[in-house]
C-alpha cells in the first residue's frame, strides 16, 4: 500500500536554494545542528560502509579556513579575483557542514556509487536544515576542490574529497527562485 506525505510533498515542491551570503545569525546550536545530522545521516551508505565523513566548521575556523584559501591561492599563483572568490564563503560563513567523499575498498559498492553517497548527504543535509527551519547552500569553490587546501583544512588524504560545503544560518525573509528545468527538454521516457 502506498502511503504519501502531502506534507513533505509540499515542503519539498517549495524548497530553494538562498545565498549563503545572505545568512545572518543565529545558527544552529550544537543540539539543534545535531539533531539535523541525525536525519541527513540517513542516507543510502552501501552496505554501512559510510563512505562519507562530517566536519562541522563554526564561525571562529571560518577565519582560518579562508586565511588558508588566500595562501595557497597565491602558492598556486591565482589572481586576485579567484583569491577573493576561494576566500569569500569562508569569510562570510558562520556555520558550515563539510561533507568529505571517504570511499572504503569494496568489492560489492563501486567507487562511483560511494561518491554519489557523499552527494546524497549534501542533498539530504541541505533539506534537513531547511525543514528544521534554517538557510541551507551547497557550495564548494576552487579551495574545495584542491587536494592540497582539503588535506590542510579537513585533513583529508588518499582517495578523500569534498563532496560539499554546506552552509547554514538565518536565511533571509524571502528570496527569489531561481529558474526551473523544462521537464520536456530533460526528461525522455523508455517504455520499451
Amino acid at each position: 500500500m502506498i502511503t504519501d506525505d502531502p506534507q513533505a510533498f509540499a515542503f519539498l515542491s517549495r524548497r530553494r536554494s538562498r545565498p549563503a551570503k545572505l545568512f545572518t545569525g543565529p545558527v544552529p546550536d550544537r543540539d539543534a545542528l545535531h539533531a539535523i545530522l541525525t536525519v541527513a545521516l540517513r542516507v543510502p551508505d552501501h552496505g554501512k560502509l559510510e563512505p562519507w565523513r562530517l566536519v562541522v566548521v563554526e564561525a571562529a575556523a571560518m577565519k582560518r579556513l579562508a586565511g588558508l584559501a588566500e595562501v595557497r591561492g597565491h602558492e598556486l599563483g591565482a589572481d586576485a579575483v579567484a583569491i577573493g572568490k576561494g576566500r569569500a564563503q569562508y569569510d562570510q560563513g558562520r556555520l558550515a557542514v563539510v561533507v568529505i567523499s571517504s570511499p572504503k575498498p569494496s568489492d560489492k559498492a563501486p567507487m562511483s556509487e560511494q561518491v554519489s553517497s557523499a552527494s546524497a548527504l549534501c542533498m539530504n543535509l541541505l533539506n534537513a536544515a531547511e525543514a528544521a527551519g534554517w538557510g541551507a547552500n551547497w557550495l564548494t569553490g576552487w579551495p574545495a576542490h584542491d587536494a592540497v587546501f582539503a588535506a590542510r583544512a579537513f585533513g583529508c588524504s588518499g582517495a578523500e574529497t569534498v563532496a560539499g560545503v554546506v552552509h547554514i544560518g538565518t536565511p533571509p525573509e524571502d528570496a527569489p527562485d531561481r529558474p526551473r528545468p523544462d521537464l520536456d527538454r530533460v526528461v525522455s521516457w523508455a517504455a520499451t
